[in-house]
């Protein structure tokens, strides 16, 4: 496996490929929701490359950045032992290593929900995507449905920008209990983590409703809020109910829904979500 640290050593190792490319950008300190993506890639690949990048930019808060857990040396022999080709691993500086003035901005879809809550972290996101996906060149990228917003916003800056390469949504992996696998539940002390359950136990209950016949996106917010609210560990951010491509929110659901939301659980701030009906089954 091949590390690169610079757009010029990664930029060499693409050229050496023949055969389609398959990518997974990652944050780093991985888990078995990344590598499901990493499997995804080699099955449907010649070539599999991972990149480990702790975003400065997508970042709110300095603590945030500075408190997200890492460990590299895992991470490069985890994905060594996954067959994975090549690893680019930048530093911040070698992928600003000026003062840029450019950025993306997909737009009014990146100022709701997470943009509401989190000013400029889409910017950010669209912002090194786009440079991920120049350097490396996949035929195609991964991307993880708990990240829905993201997953929209991506989808869209490809397809307006013309970029070529396809882009690959994989199934939310849960833990047995429900909780969605993330970097961050690293930092949750066991009490939280059990508190963090509230997260996946609201997303079933808007499946069952949904089941149910409840069409009032109205109605199912206000019972995920109820029951959150419930939680004493738990402050919500938002519960939304919204077009799966516009992510405005719905009073009347017809055809598919987004279902998603933010819940801080002590000082760990989570995110889920499921689309009905497609997704049900994932947590009924």
């Amino acid at each position: 496996m091949e590390v690169a640290s610079t757009v010029a050593e990664m930029r060499a190792i693409r050229r050496a490929f023949t055969g389609d490319v398959g990518f997974v950008p990652t944050l780093g300190y991985l888990h078995d929701g990344h590598f499901s993506l990493v499997r995804a890639a080699k099955e449907q690949n010649e070539h599999t490359v991972a990149s480990i990048f702790v975003n400065p930019t997508q970042f709110n808060s300095p603590d945030d950045f500075e408190r997200y857990p890492r460990d590299d040396e895992g991470d490069l022999a985890q994905l060594r032992g996954q067959g994975v080709d090549a690893v680019f691993m930048p530093s911040a500086g070698e992928m600003y290593s000026y003062d840029p003035l450019t950025s993306v901005d997909v737009g009014e879809i990146t100022e709701r929900l997470e943009g509401e809550h989190r000013p400029g972290h889409f910017r950010g996101v669209a912002t090194v995507v786009a440079k991920l996906l120049n350097v490396v060149q996949p035929t195609r990228a991964y991307f993880g449905r708990k990240d829905a917003q993201q997953l929209v916003v991506i989808r869209r800056m490809v397809r307006d920008l013309h970029m070529g390469v396809e882009i690959v949504a994989m199934t939310t992996i849960r833990e047995a209990d429900g909780l969605a696998m993330s970097s961050r539940n690293a930092r949750l002390s066991a009490a939280e983590r059990e508190a963090a359950l509230v997260l996946s136990k609201a997303l079933r209950l808007a499946a069952q409703r949904w089941q149910g016949g409840e069409r009032s996106g109205a109605r199912i917010r206000d019972e995920l809020q109820a029951l959150i609210s419930g939680e004493q560990r738990a402050r919500v951010d938002y519960v939304s109910v919204a077009d799966t491509e516009t992510l405005e929110e719905l009073d009347s659901i017809e055809g598919e829904v987004l279902v998603s939301l933010a819940v801080h659980i002590g000082e760990v701030r989570l995110i889920d979500n499921i689309t009905l009906p497609s997704q049900m089954k994932e947590l009924l």
